[in-house]
């Protein structure tokens, strides 16, 4: 749960230092006192995005800063402890943002930098923020199947049928547009196929152009080569040749090597030279025995080249890349047929199809199950929203298939016994849909592990002994989790275990918002500002105490 919230120079706050305690704790003030600044706060933490607006006037950056108790996320502990930001056994988790006056954000998780997907991952699973406008989309489509298949706990498989829709479709597209093109895939097979038996005529090898370079210039300068050769090895072995003085070298220090060491260190050295014009010697030897004077060969040799540079040219590569271009015109037919191929195309589309159907038939069945029990819960809640004898059901209506799945979700409800059920968007007026939208939270967060939920005026659009119901129900559910209520409503007030007040004021010619827990006494005047204003009357407060005292939160 959400333990401690910290702000420094955000928008009008300069400075606020916030604990929070478990079951249900309501948030009130004056409007533009500042409500929904802590609300923004939380979910900047939760990773939504920055703006430099947030940044208090005068202030060089915004910072934040909230701490969690995580000991009954034991998945969510063991996760961040692999992602080495979590110690092992650790039970805290701090997140911190700071935004710069020009919108910059850096974010950290447990002192570690981290991005703001690593928030929204990691928030979804702390706090879960019931907007005050929630209700309004209460009757589109996409949020009934939303809610379904959350309450489901269908999300990923809801996914899988979106994916699998969408290779479905294509492969049917790819089918579709193989058959549209058959005419013109038929020529373009022919050129390639036209051009690959060209390049396969050749029989081109890899590395041939370089091999066929080098020895076209050994067999062009075959006699040069062969004349070199010869006139260098008669040098080194030849009458007076090198070999030759070495060795009248070596006779001459042989015979004063014992009285000279020098003399015989030359030695070795000559022994070396000896050595070294023999391997010359032999190579030119080589040379000149394995070069060949063959003209035909020659001929031959620049015939092949001539070919190749001729090729290279018709296909604008250079001779050495031609087996690479004859691989990539293999490549592009072996595609091109495989796309013209459209019985292989018409059995891709169906497997397509078929592993939709299958994901699409899983999301249905986990949809029934969750339906009839999201309905029947939901219509019970209803009864302790003033809405006695309301019906309220989920129906599965068949429809074409779709990235959705096989059905459209539609809620149903009839406000009055004896009116039939007819779809939430023709019947529910607004004060209707505000209540059966916060049974329907209150339903789903009892079945969600997030330890932390938020209202934000989800309460508009009703009063009276509705809103003592609601805030019972919110009560309620701060039973099974912590709940922060942001109202205006001071029959929901009074149903808060513990009462904080947002106020502003202007210091040191600044506007500045200000939160402060309320003890009884306190909770007595807000409650009774909330009912009658700002003129306070003793029948207000005696209407605050009777509020407090029935809902049993006289305590702060």
């Amino acid at each position: 749960m959400l333990q401690a919230l910290s702000l420094r120079d955000f928008v009008i706050v300069d400075q606020l230092d916030l604990d929070f305690d478990s079951g249900f704790t309501v948030l009130t003030g004056e409007t533009g006192a500042g409500k929904s600044i802590t609300l923004d706060a939380i979910g900047l933490l939760l990773g939504d995005k920055a703006d430099f607006g947030q940044v208090r006037s005068g202030a060089a950056e915004a910072r934040l800063s909230a701490v969690f108790d995580i000991s009954g996320l034991p998945d969510l502990q063991q996760e961040l402890y692999t992602a080495g930001l979590l110690e092992e056994g650790a039970e805290e988790l701090s997140i911190r943002r700071l935004i710069d006056a020009k919108g910059k954000s850096r974010s950290f998780i447990n002192h570690q930098a981290a991005t703001l997907a690593q928030l929204k991952s990691i928030g979804s699973r702390l706090i879960d923020i019931h907007g005050q406008n929630a209700h309004h989309s209460l009757n589109q489509e996409h949020t009934q199947r939303t809610l379904l298949d959350a309450f489901a706990g269908a999300e990923v498989q809801a996914e899988t049928v979106k994916t699998a829709y969408h290779h479905w479709k294509q492969a049917e597209k790819a089918l579709a547009d193989a058959q549209s093109r058959q005419e013109s895939v038929e020529v373009e097979r022919e050129r390639l196929q036209w051009q690959a038996d060209e390049l396969a005529s050749l029989n081109l090898q890899a590395g041939e152009w370089e091999e066929l370079g080098s020895r076209h210039d050994t067999l062009a300068h075959a006699a040069e080569l062969i004349q070199t050769a010869e006139a260098v090895e008669n040098l080194i072995n030849g009458d007076n040749g090198l070999q030759d003085m070495v060795y009248r070298c070596q006779k001459s220090l042989q015979a004063l090597s014992h009285i000279e060491p020098r003399f015989e260190e030359s030695l070795n050295l000559l022994s070396a030279v000896e050595a070294e014009l023999g391997e010359a010697a032999a190579n030119m030897r080589a040379v000149s025995g394995n070069t060949d004077l063959d003209p035909a060969e020659l001929a031959a040799q620049e015939a092949r080249l001539s070919e190749l540079m001729a090729v290279a040219r018709k296909y604008r590569v250079q001779p050495e890349n031609l087996p690479a271009k004859q691989q990539e015109i293999a490549d592009a037919l072996a595609l091109l047929e495989a796309g013209a191929d459209t019985e292989a195309l018409a059995a891709r589309a169906a497997e397509c199809r078929t592993e939709y159907t299958a994901q699409a038939e899983a999301l249905s069945r986990l949809r029934r199950e969750a339906a009839g029990r999201l309905g029947r819960e939901t219509a019970a809640q209803m009864q302790h929203l003033a809405m006695s004898g309301a019906q309220f059901e989920i129906a599965l209506l068949p429809v074409e298939p779709s990235a959705a799945g096989l059905e459209q979700v539609q809620y149903r409800v009839a406000a009055n016994p004896g009116s039939p059920l007819r779809p939430l968007n023709k019947v529910a007026s607004g004060g209707e849909l505000a209540r059966i939208s916060l049974a329907l939270q209150v339903v789903a967060s009892q079945y969600t592990r997030v330890p932390t939920l938020i209202f934000d005026e989800v309460d508009t659009g009703i009063g009276g002994g509705v809103a003592e119901m609601v805030g019972k129900a919110l009560r309620a559910l701060g039973s099974r989790h912590q709940v922060l209520a942001v109202t205006h409503l001071p029959q929901v007030a009074a149903c808060g275990e513990n009462h904080w007040q947002v106020s502003k004021a202007v210091q040191d010619g600044q506007t500045v918002s200000r939160i402060r827990t309320l003890n009884r006494s306190e909770r007595v005047e807000e409650i009774a500002r909330m009912l009658g204003g700002e003129v306070i009357t003793e029948l207000s407060r005696h209407h605050a105490v009777e509020l407090l005292d029935h809902a049993g939160s006289g305590h702060a």
